[in-house]
């Protein structure tokens, strides 16, 4: 029981969104890839893609695995590898 409890401790994330401007996010491990108007992120719980228009990363933490974004947020995404999935892999449908 305590093994289970401690791995389920270790994938913990939080996501914070205030008034949808500013994004705080933990347990990141890495960013894949940004713009303005897309982030990918390698999470603990997944691949997290965030959606929006003229979004910057204020902060990026790697101690911590905390992120800090601001700009116009329209989505966050969990992109499930387990599910549907489409023709060309996960990045085809991403960058069209």
């Amino acid at each position: 029981m305590p093994e289970e409890r401690m791995s389920f401790e270790q994938r913990a994330q939080n996501i914070i969104l205030k008034d949808r401007r500013r994004l705080m996010i933990s347990g990141v491990r890495h960013v894949e890839s940004f713009n303005e108007e897309c982030i990918v992120l390698d999470t603990e719980l997944g691949i997290l893609v965030i959606r929006g228009m003229g979004m910057h990363i204020n902060k990026l933490n790697v101690e911590t695995s905390e992120l800090d974004v601001e700009g116009d947020i329209i989505a966050c995404e969990y992109v499930d590898n387990g599910g549907n999935q489409r023709k060309g892999g996960f990045f085809s449908g991403l960058f069209r």
